[in-house]
């Protein structure tokens, strides 16, 4: 494993670690010295996740919890405390997606879609925050492209993406003066199991990722590690002048706009 010490005892708490996007932010503060705990609801994801990482040197551990459920995530960050003696870095990536308008959204699927989304960030925030003050330490919030824009048929999850930014913004100006930093990261497509279950839904699979690499100007989609970068400079030294700031990772995606000029240069 090569450790860069960047987080050298510090100790962060990921959400979603199991997988995807979460589990390479959990790996990745991992090499930079951190030690992590992942807390996701996927068991044996969880576990294996936090058994690769100690099998390269590193420090995890895995707590089952829902975060959608206000009681779990504090024992969530009760269970960091406890194992390691503090809390630097709160990185929130649990996330799900439904489909449905307004009008076809069940109203069970909505709130669900809420809890997990949104809710789980406030949640697990609430009860960081005194531990944070402690260590001067800061919250990363995954967010989307879709707190920017919004497709079809996806009311509830880009209600819930959208909103993430203004509690980023409210809670970056309420805790400044405790020398807490908060800030949120916006991906595009990513290669992540919510990508893979939003393709099987398709009968041709390999279209939707098709559809999807032609849609980002550079042609491809994400991997899980470059938003992983990101995490892990909001999280560093190296943004210690960035608070309530919303990162685009989305390879171009929300760059265009429709028509293109008519001009004489061929």
């Amino acid at each position: 494993m090569n450790k860069s010490g960047e987080f050298k005892d510090k100790a962060a708490l990921v959400t979603g670690g199991a997988m995807g996007i979460g589990g390479a932010i959990a790996k990745l503060l991992s090499d930079r010295g951190a030690k992590v705990l992942i807390v996701d609801r996927a068991e044996e994801g969880g576990i294996k996740a936090a058994s690769d990482i100690r099998s390269l040197g590193g420090t995890a551990e895995f707590f089952k919890a829902d975060v959608s459920e206000i009681k779990e995530c504090s024992e969530a960050i009760n269970k960091i405390v406890e194992l390691f003696g503090r809390l630097d870095i709160l990185s929130n990536n649990a996330g799900i997606q439904k489909y449905g308008t307004v009008e076809s959204t069940p109203e069970n699927e909505w709130h669900e879609v809420m809890n997990v989304n949104l809710n789980s960030v406030f949640y697990l925030s609430r009860f960081a925050i005194p531990h944070l003050r402690k260590t001067k330490g800061n919250i990363v919030i995954m967010t989307s492209v879709q707190a920017f824009a919004t497709q079809r048929n996806v009311a509830a999850y880009t209600t819930s993406k959208h909103a993430l930014i203004g509690l980023t913004r409210s809670m970056a100006i309420d805790f400044a003066r405790d020398g807490i930093r908060v800030n949120c990261i916006a991906p595009g497509t990513t290669d992540t199991p919510m990508l893979q279950y939003a393709a099987s839904l398709d009968p041709d699979p390999d279209s939707v990722y098709e559809t999807c690499r032609n849609m980002h100007p550079l042609g491809r989609i994400a991997k899980p590690e470059e938003v992983a970068e990101i995490a892990a400079f909001l999280a560093s030294e190296k943004a210690s002048f960035v608070t309530g700031s919303c990162y685009l990772v989305d390879g171009g995606l929300l760059l265009p706009i429709g028509g293109e000029p008519k001009t004489s240069d061929k």
